[in-house]
């Protein structure tokens, strides 16, 4: 179809009103979905995140593990040298000797302490971090469980509306080619701005179809010529009248 200047404006407003009809019936889709693929989205990323959470918590479990299996090596090392040094004092030929044993003694008891407060400590780091997994597995389950759900109803409704929404896409890509970039633009940057999407909108009890703001008359005689694109002064949306409304869209 031939653009800008080579096409009345009576055939300009057709053709935008048609984009916004097939624009419409795509809304009307993404509306039947709702919140639901962001919905989706978001669950993907909590559960994402609890998952991590859990790796993460089970990740420090294993080190406290490890700590702990360590420290009982590491008290048992020094039992065995309290046991040996015990067995010298038996054998000792001064008070220097005695007290150099005595002395060792000492130092591997101290060991032993320590080993045992690293190994309290670990064993509450376990229970802490095992704790905090347990209610992050109970929040995954729960969150997996809705995620299950509004996937499932989400699919059904893909399934319901693909081919239309694949055919709508079709035909709002065929609709754009007919409309000269300057009121292409022009629709996009109003269609964005407002959450139903209405760029052309049509006369309604004298009034706008997008912001229900009166139409002067002298404005509604303007869009009943054709003779020019006319914008609502409230709203800056498209306005048409009956005739540019009838249009079949294939």
């Amino acid at each position: 179809m031939a653009k800008g200047k080579e096409l009345s404006t009576e055939q300009k407003l057709r053709q935008l009103y048609e984009l916004q009809l097939i624009d419409s019936e795509l809304d009307s889709i993404s509306v039947l979905k709702g919140e639901l693929p962001m919905e989706v989205g978001d669950l993907e990323d909590e559960i994402a995140g609890l998952t991590t959470r859990i790796e993460k918590g089970n990740s420090h479990v294993r080190e406290f593990e490890i700590e702990i299996s360590k420290q009982r090596s590491n008290m048992k090392d020094a039992e065995q040298f309290i046991d040996k040094y015990k067995k010298q004092l038996d054998n000792v030929k001064n008070n220097r000797e005695f007290d150099a044993l005595n002395k060792e003694i000492e130092l591997q008891s101290l060991d032993i302490q320590l080993a045992e407060k690293r190994m309290r400590e670990a064993q509450r780091g376990i229970e802490g971090k095992r704790e905090q997994v347990e209610i992050a597995q109970k929040r995954l389950t729960v969150k997996q469980k809705d995620l299950d759900t509004k996937r499932i109803e989400l699919q059904k409704i893909i399934e319901k509306t693909e081919k239309e929404e694949d055919k709508l896409r079709r035909k709002i890509e065929k609709a754009r080619k007919g409309v000269e970039e300057r009121l292409l633009k022009s629709y996009d940057k109003i269609r964005t701005s407002y959450r139903n999407g209405l760029a052309v909108v049509t006369v309604i009890r004298d009034a706008c179809g997008g912001c229900f703001n009166r139409i002067p008359p002298q404005l509604q005689l303007e869009i009943t010529l054709h003779k020019k694109i006319v914008a609502c002064e409230h709203c800056g949306r498209i306005l048409v009248d009956d005739s540019i409304m009838h249009v079949e869209v294939e």
